[in-house]
Order: C-alpha cells, then structure tokens, then sequence
C-alpha cells in the first residue's frame, strides 16, 4: 500500500487571494450550529491554487461519548462513493476494457429484455424499454433505475418490498435482484437519481475480476494515498468513526446511519465507502490536476473534461437533487450557468454530496476546491448552501 504523503502546511489565505477574516466567519457560524446542537461536528478542508488554505475541525466525532472531533475522524461518504467508482470506470474505458455506449447486459445479462413500469388510471402497465441502458446511462442517471427511498411510485414501493437497499445480498445477488424489477423510466429519457453506481460497481467488477474494494484500491486509493477509505473500518480505527446524533435535533426522528465497523456483504459503488477529509481531500487535488497527483497520472486529462461536461441538455429531470443551473456528467453535477441556482459557484464547477451530511466542489475557474464533512443527514443541505456560499464570499482576487 503507497504511504500516505505527509499532510501539507497550512498556507496564508491571502497568499491565494482569501479572506482569513471571512473564513473566520465561517467557522465561527459553524461553531454557532456544534453549540445550538444543529450538528454534532465537522471537519472541513479548502484549497485554492493548489494551497491548502483551511484545515479544521470542530464540534465532537462522537455525541454520545462526547469525544473531540478530529482532522482524520472517519466518515460515512455515501454516494461520495460513485465519483471515485467513476472515475475508476473511465479509467477502465482508457485502457479499452470497456466502451461508454456499451449495453450492461453485455456484462451483465440479467439486464436483458428490461421493462418500464408505466402508471395510469390507478393502475401500473409494463412496457418493453425502447432501448437498452447503457454504461453511459449508469454514469450519469439515466437508466431509469430508482432509489425506493426518493418516492412512493410503484416501482419504488417495488424496491421496499423486495429490500433491494439491503446490504446483505453479494454484488451478483444484488444485481439480479434489481434487474427483476421495471424500470421507472425509458434508459435515456430522464435523469432520475438511483442505484445506477451500484450496478456499475457491479459491472467493474465482471469486467476486472476483482472485488469492487480491491480494484478501487488498486486503481485509485493506493496510488492517492487514501489510507483511510474502504468499505469498513477496521478495529484499529474504531476510536476515529464519527457519529451522528440519536435523534435528529430539528424533528425528533431517529437517526440511523450504516454500522461502519463491520465489512458488507455488499460493496455499494453508489454509497458504501468512508473516508476522511485529508483522503479525499487527495481525490480532488487529483481532479483539480486534470488527472495527475504528486508526479502520478490516474486519468487523462481527455477522460476528466469529458466526465465534467454536461451530458444531460435538455433532458427532463426528475428530483430536485439536481439544482437549477446545472446539468449532469459521470458521476458529477456539472454547473451550466452562473445564476439560476441557490448557492454561489462558476460555470464549470463540479460537485457531489453524500446523504449523511458530506460534501464537495472542485471549481476549475476560480481554482479551488473544498470538502465538508459531517454525519447529520437532516441538515446537509443547508450546510452545503452555507459552506459554500461563506467560501465564496472569502474570495478577493
């Protein structure tokens, strides 16, 4: 396994044209949020011209014991997970192991003959799909796959009833069961957020041979140093596991996270992994160097503009997971316009989040980029906003 490289030092803001003031606020604001009991902790790191300008840590890892939070508290990613598991297909597309337009039946033959479940009058009818989903379907939401927990479709109540979240089926088990069930949506029609990354965590897998967590490790958290992200934590590093709340401080409702001490029978490319602020932190300065990290190339710089342009255009979307503004690439929300979102950002900047409370943005504009990480899934998305827009306002020059 490839050594961690030593942390970097933290640089004067204003050597990268940053407020050291208004990141103050930001901190401060979210020291308000640890002490009102909004969020337990967080830890965050910001970077702009290739300066590790912020590093912090603030609030407890855990609640209940009420231990400090640390730089390199362990964190339940969730669908952080499905940039890196991206990444690592396009890097199999490099090497010619695969083809973008492919049809997955090609790997995965349960996927043949798919149906779409069209609701009308009260009533669910089944339709062939008019085309076969694609590995670019899985990349970028497109398949017609769902998340049970995102409505109450028929499909979805579909999903519920079969468990098809569960993490104790394999990898093939999941994906039979997953292709036994209709469509919600023709492939290629809709972006409609789902298990689309858990299939293709899948197909990496027929495609390489490999477990899903050793080809991620081999591929791209050995080379990067990311000595902290797996599929579980070991015992060695149980005292690092940051925890929610029991209860959500705003509703009352229970809070239960996946149990991140034990290995899954399913590695889920679409939401499985953990990781720290300073790993992931290498994951982007990989991005944000168009492939290369400390003298080391993952993926071409080709393969990078093209997973962060837009592939949807005009397509409908179907959640407002997908802010206005932007569109989507592999793996990515790609930002399509300056305005229309709520949350400042340029044309061009890319970024994902993970249900738990954890967030990142790469913006190639302005040369910066950053992470947050927290486990308090109820208030991610005003954290997200928040952490965003206080980093752009310490913007100078």
């Amino acid at each position: 396994m490839t050594a961690a490289p030593a942390a970097p030092a933290v640089a004067d803001p204003a050597t990268v044209g940053l407020s050291a003031e208004r990141l103050l606020r930001l901190r401060e604001t979210l020291e308000a949020d640890v002490r009102t009991h909004r969020v337990p902790g967080a830890v965050w790191m910001i970077v702009r011209r290739g300066q590790l300008v912020c590093r912090e840590a603030i609030g407890e890892q855990d609640p209940e014991a009420h231990t400090p939070m640390r730089a390199d508290s362990i964190f339940r990613i969730y669908s952080m997970t499905k940039p890196i598991v991206s990444v690592t297909a396009m890097m199999l597309m490099e090497e010619g192991r695969l083809h973008i337009a492919d049809p997955i039946r090609k790997y995965l033959p349960e996927f043949a003959d798919m149906r779409v479940a069209i609701e009308r009058d009260g009533g669910v009818d089944f339709v062939s799909a008019q085309r076969e989903i694609t590995i670019q379907d899985l990349l970028r939401h497109t398949s017609g796959l769902t998340y049970q927990f995102l409505g109450e479709s028929a499909v979805q109540k579909m999903y519920a009833a079969h468990e098809i979240g569960s993490l104790e089926r394999d990898s093939a088990q999941f994906s039979a069961a997953i292709a036994a069930l209709p469509l919600m949506h023709q492939p290629g029609t809709v972006w409609h957020y789902g298990h689309s990354t858990d299939v293709l965590g899948r197909l990496l897998e027929v495609i390489s041979g490999q477990s899903l967590g050793e080809l991620l490790a081999q591929r791209v958290l050995d080379p990067l140093g990311m000595v902290d992200t797996a599929f579980h934590v070991p015992a060695r590093k149980h005292d690092r596991i940051a925890q929610p709340f029991a209860t959500d401080p705003d509703s009352g409702a229970e809070v239960r996270l996946v149990d991140a001490r034990h290995a899954p029978r399913l590695e889920m490319g679409g939401g499985g992994l953990l990781s720290t602020a300073p790993d992931y932190a290498r994951f982007l300065a990989m991005l944000a160097g168009g492939g290369e990290f400390a003298g080391q190339r993952l993926i071409g710089r080709k393969a990078l503009e093209y997973m962060t342009a837009d592939h949807l255009g005009a397509m409908p979307v179907s959640t407002d997971l997908l802010p206005p503004g932007h569109g989507f690439g592999m793996g990515f929300a790609v930002r399509t316009h300056t305005g229309m979102a709520p949350l400042m950002g340029s044309i061009g900047t890319f970024h994902w989040g993970g249900i738990a409370g954890t967030s990142f943005w790469i913006d190639p504009a302005e040369q910066m980029s950053a992470v947050l990480l927290t486990q308090a899934p109820y208030q991610r998305h005003y954290l997200r906003v928040l952490f965003r827009n206080m980093v752009y306002a310490a913007i100078e020059d």
